[in-house]
């Protein structure tokens, strides 16, 4: 794992609480308790950040993805000819009865009518991470899967998939001043943009997010609920430390996704 930001300093190791393993194409059991919110981000949010939004809210986690890009690029039928949408005006819907009615054979064979049809069961439409409104509530989202605990429009921790999504994640949150003066660890974990690799990518973050949200619950626990819930970075500071450790543990375990992180602030 490579650190951005810094050398925080780990706490002592800790054995993390099990976990209950993911169903198999289907939902998780909900073990309630504290959840981390989490975010999702990829280039155009169609596939690696909804792969893993999907596998999220299966487990019960408060979810929201987002796309760092101009446009909502597609492949079409030459590599000329993507089909290109805007963010947060056309719906995976629409998308999908397009390109259906445009060549159901070639959309079919390159996997898009079934990651649109995924998609259009998750939430209604790709956003853009630049235009998010941070601390606004989401009240428009609440069909959106995983939306129960992101009403108040904040997340824990963003995973991005791919470099480039990384620094244009980091630098927007820069640029926005941290208005909320409200900490963030922005992960990027490197996954190739295909649809067998995003499920790999997907079950992997739910494996670290599974491990970051046990290490939450414990510090909560230990600093008392009404403090941790501040978040602030006194408030949550044994936790931040922790969270290079919980990465450097689940690289071990995730040796094929590379994992880069920094703390940010909303």
């Amino acid at each position: 794992m490579e650190v951005a930001n810094g050398n925080a300093t780990a706490a002592a190791p800790a054995v993390l609480a099990p976990t209950p393993a993911p169903a198999q194409n289907g939902e998780r059991s909900d073990p309630g308790g504290y959840k981390l919110k989490f975010c999702t981000v990829c280039a155009s949010n169609q596939n690696r950040s909804m792969e893993a939004h999907l596998q999220l809210s299966r487990a019960h986690y408060p979810v929201i993805s987002f796309g760092t890009g101009s446009l909502v690029r597609l492949p079409g039928p030459t590599i000329t000819q993507p089909n290109v949408y805007q963010f947060n005006k056309t719906s995976y819907d629409s998308m999908f009865k397009e390109l259906q009615q445009k060549d159901e054979d070639l959309y079919t064979r390159n996997g898009l009518l079934n990651m649109l049809n995924r998609n259009r069961g998750v939430k209604w439409g790709p956003e853009r991470w630049q235009d998010w409104q941070v601390g606004i509530p989401r009240l428009n989202h609440a069909t959106d899967r995983g939306s129960d605990g992101t009403e108040g429009g904040v997340a824990d921790i963003v995973f991005t998939c791919e470099e480039r999504c990384w620094d244009a994640v980091i630098d927007d949150l820069h640029n926005r001043g941290a208005p909320l003066n409200r900490p963030v660890h922005v992960i990027n974990i490197d996954i190739k943009d295909n649809h067998e690799e995003a499920s790999i990518g997907g079950r992997g973050i739910l494996d670290l997010a599974d491990s970051l949200n046990n290490c939450a619950k414990e510090e909560r626990e230990a600093v008392g609920s009404a403090v941790f819930d501040m978040a602030t970075a006194a408030s949550r500071a044994s936790f931040d430390e922790r969270v290079p450790e919980v990465i450097g543990d689940w690289q071990e375990r995730w040796p094929n996704l590379p994992a880069t992180w920094t703390l940010a602030w909303f």
